[in-house]
């Protein structure tokens, strides 16, 4: 068989903006299951229940933005993104499917891409809206529902890219991630301002304080490098996992 000349192939190669979209519709299809949306929305709802349960005892805002920090920002948003994210890819390379898109004539970041654009697609309502009106369900004011906000979203972006690469490098990226979450953030990030720089939770609790004033611990990074940070690691986390899945063997 003759060899397909290097124009053919050219015009055949998927472009970017085509492969990312390709990629988006192949995973948010296979994320979309009843029974995930249905157990993280009831997930979601312990961030509302929780602050209404606490608005109607008139809190403090420390108070207010210590449940938004631990329950909405550091259960909720976390747990909804691993499990959107690490399934992204890893779900497709479990069972199988994941050949399909390699096959294809495209470059492998816009699979990466599209399928964290899919994760956060699924995951932005399921986290920001019952986190958000977790906020203003405590009465602690419109400054706590507005620093909420762009906290969720910044941790959204962040927490998604690293779980995708979680999905793309890790067998099993669910107990990796719960690990990540529960364990490292969770416990070892608390002993200390320098472990504590390598959590993304650090980073929204900072946004938290730096916005409301609240005292909080291991929340003393500027707005500025609270925002900035995270973005850069969804930046460096999809270009890992796109150098990743470039450089593995799919089946």
């Amino acid at each position: 068989m003759s060899a397909v000349p290097a124009a053919d192939r050219a015009r055949r190669h998927v472009a970017a903006a085509a492969a990312i979209a390709l990629s988006y519709q192949v995973v948010l299809r296979q994320l979309t299951s009843r029974s995930r949306i249905i157990g993280l929305s009831l997930l979601a709802l312990v961030a509302p229940v929780s602050a209404f349960a606490l608005g109607s005892s008139d809190p403090s805002l420390d108070d207010a933005v210590r449940l938004i920090a631990s329950v909405g920002l550091g259960l909720v948003l976390p747990v909804v993104a691993l499990v959107f994210a690490g399934a992204a890819i890893g779900d497709l390379r479990e069972d199988k499917t994941l050949v399909y898109l390699w096959l294809r004539p495209m470059d492998r970041w816009p699979i990466v891409l599209g399928a964290a654009l899919a994760a956060g697609t699924l995951a932005a309502p399921i986290t920001i809206v019952p986190i958000v009106a977790a906020a203003a369900l405590t009465g602690a004011g419109n400054g706590i529902v507005l620093a909420t906000l762009l906290a969720t979203i910044v941790g959204l972006v962040a927490y998604v890219a690293v779980f995708t690469l979680f999905g793309v490098w890790l067998k099993r990226f669910i107990v990796w991630g719960l690990a990540y979450i529960l364990i490292w953030e969770g416990f070892i990030a608390q002993a200390g301002a320098g472990v504590a720089r390598i959590a993304l939770r650090k980073y929204t609790r900072s946004i938290l304080v730096d916005r409301t004033g609240a005292d909080l611990d291991l929340a003393d990074f500027s707005l500025a490098m609270a925002v900035i940070t995270p973005v850069v690691v969804a930046v460096l986390a999809i270009a890992v996992a796109s150098w990743r899945l470039a450089n593995q063997d799919v089946d």
